[in-house]
């Protein structure tokens, strides 16, 4: 998924590698933006916004306060600053966050244990080997029906995507999609872009994707439910559009091989006649997809505000049989749902127990992400400067009409995401600041999460700094160059698409 461990394989550099540039860890880049924040808290002058009861800072009320931070104590606040990330409190009173202080959680805690809980839950899952089974299943079926196996994949990727940020591991399907695209005449391009855009553009749309939607709504306040309308109708369309632009492409090259972005290899179609048939789904396997598919349309159910979205008033009463869960019901809930599936497939304590501990150990690294993103809130938020830089950017959004808004915020998430390919150390770092603009906009802070969720899946679906798209690309052997060359007059689409749903969806809020 995109925020799948951010680890690199162990072992001795080798010799080709020796000496060439290698973009840092997201949790590398987080450590230096910390630093980098630290300082800069020395030069921004500090300042705040008079406050509304729900915490929103009023527009026009910004001022210049002096943090009255000595040195010592911003040196106390950058050493505590992973911790703070983790379980801070921000005083009631004075509004310092602190591990010592009296007050709400500001740290990322219910998150960062969400996080290993859906990690635990999705390694069980594909423990039982149901998933796997399952997609290969359904690929082998629609082998003899070429557009139709494209959409197949694409649609099942995407919508894993949509619901569980399922990226990284579509890498364990090249072996499998590459032959079956190669046998029904296509090439290696044509399995690329279904594996890589069928996840991607789930991912994109990020409907109730715990690991973007999710850390992004934490923290910006709201409910994960917030905006899923718009952002299920930019699924439903985003999703047909790429698929019909991969399959329209496929369709190209099969009457034109010469046509092919990535050529065909030596013994392409030998190889691909052998393809193996992929066992059949038990008894078991059926009963772990039915499982999950209830267990993700539970959650689904459970965050979305009824009410508000049946109504339109956003200020309606919730319905008595409304949930209204957070972070620590969903944590509560995976964790429960992985011992389920360990118990429904007779896994045993031993490795049920084994498992869930393997998941959560797996998820450790985007989780500590977000602790670290949480932390660089924190220093400017004691040393008073995060009002100073939403101060900065009020004068630009006063007055800015809603649909440019939402455009503009889009466009500010890009270089962004590029630098935290990281969906959930992203959300957590930007949405503090994004989040109140759309205060100062008048346009719904759900708006704010969708445009920053569509930046930061559109520039994944080309960057070489993921694991998705360089270990995809390598794996299907086509070259970075030529999917780049294959992709582009997509993303231009995508791009326009997904700038006049913002732009739609901040003037009907």
């Amino acid at each position: 998924m995109s925020t799948a461990p951010d680890t690199e394989a162990a072992g001795p550099e080798s010799p080709d590698a020796q000496g060439k540039f290698h973009f840092p860890s997201a949790l590398t880049v987080l450590v230096l933006v910390t630093l980098a924040v630290w300082i800069l808290a020395f030069v921004v002058p500090s300042g705040t916004y008079k406050r509304q009861a729900d915490g929103s800072p009023v527009q026009g009320t910004y001022h210049r306060e002096d943090s009255g931070l000595s040195f010592l104590d911003r040196l106390t606040d950058l050493f505590l600053s992973p911790v703070n990330g983790l379980y801070g409190v921000q005083d009631s009173r004075t509004g310092q966050v602190g591990p010592d202080k009296v007050g709400e959680l500001y740290g990322s805690a219910g998150v960062f244990l969400f996080v290993l809980a859906i990690g635990a839950f999705i390694t069980v899952v594909f423990a039982t080997g149901a998933m796997d089974r399952g997609i290969a299943r359904l690929a082998h079926r629609l082998r003899d029906r070429g557009a139709l196996l494209i959409v197949g994949v694409m649609v099942v990727f995407s919508l894993l995507g949509t619901v569980e940020g399922f990226a990284e591991e579509t890498l364990g399907f090249y072996g499998l999609i590459v032959p079956l695209m190669l046998a029904l005449g296509f090439d290696r391009m044509v399995a690329t872009g279904a594996i890589i855009l069928g996840a991607g553009i789930g991912v994109l749309c990020s409907t109730v994707n715990p690991f973007a939607t999710g850390v992004a709504s934490s923290a910006a306040d709201i409910s994960l439910g917030d905006g899923i309308a718009l952002r299920a109708v930019m699924w439903i369309v985003l999703t047909g559009v790429t698929t019909a632009y991969v399959v329209r492409y496929a369709r190209r090259v099969r009457a034109d091989p010469s046509r092919s972005l990535s050529g065909f290899r030596p013994g392409d179609q030998e190889q691909a006649r052998h393809a193996a048939e992929p066992a059949p789904l038990t008894g078991m396997h059926k009963l772990v997809l039915v499982t999950v598919a209830l267990v993700f349309a539970f959650m689904i159910f459970s965050v979305i505000p009824w009410a508000s979205a049946l109504t339109g008033n956003a200020d309606a009463a919730p319905y008595g049989w409304e949930l209204g869960w957070s972070f620590p019901h969903l944590a509560a809930l995976f964790l429960c749902a992985a011992v389920l599936v360990g118990l429904v497939t007779r896994m045993g304590e031993d490795k049920i127990s084994s498992t869930v501990v393997q998941g959560a150990a797996d998820f450790i690294s985007p989780a500590l992400v977000i602790v670290l993103a949480r932390g660089v809130t924190v220093l400017m938020n004691n040393a008073k400067i995060t009002d100073t830089v939403l101060h900065s950017i009020e004068g630009v959004v006063s007055g800015t009409p809603s649909a440019l808004f939402g455009i503009m915020v889009f466009a500010v998430n890009l270089p962004l995401a590029f630098l935290i390919p990281s969906t959930s150390g992203h959300a957590t770092l930007a949405m503090p600041i994004l989040a109140p603009l759309a205060d100062f906009a008048n346009v719904s802070r759900a708006v704010v999460v969708t445009a920053w969720a569509a930046a930061s899946g559109w520039m994944n679906l080309w960057v070489p700094t993921t694991a998705v798209i360089m270990g995809g690309v390598s794996l299907a052997k086509v070259g970075y160059d030529k999917y780049l060359r294959f992709v582009w007059p997509l993303l231009a689409l995508l791009a326009a698409l997904i700038c006049g749903f913002v732009a739609l969806g901040a003037v009907m809020t």
